[in-house]
């Protein structure tokens, strides 16, 4: 809100929060934690089209390998639109 830096754990403070609150709601979620977020950005914008440049630098990564060796992870979405891909190319 005041457009100040945050200290590094105050996104864990915010899931625990959260967690505390769905669990007196008797909701059962399932625990993610911030690194998990990063993954599962990294691997949408992937689906959603984004270059690996693009998403090399939304994550910040000097090196492309970085974001290809350890976030971009496969995802069913992904595995089918390979497939959809392929059919297409050979007329199917």
């Amino acid at each position: 809100k005041k457009n100040e830096l945050y200290y590094p754990q105050v996104v864990n403070d915010w899931l625990k929060w959260i967690y505390q609150k769905a669990e007196k709601n008797e909701l059962d979620l399932k625990r993610i934690t911030p690194h998990g977020f990063r993954f599962t950005h990294c691997s949408l914008l992937f689906e959603a089209g984004a270059s690996i440049k693009e998403v090399q630098s939304r994550l910040g990564h000097k090196d492309v390998q970085t974001t290809m060796n350890i976030y971009a992870q496969v995802t069913p979405q992904m595995i089918e639109d390979t497939g959809e891909k392929f059919a297409n190319y050979i007329g199917f």
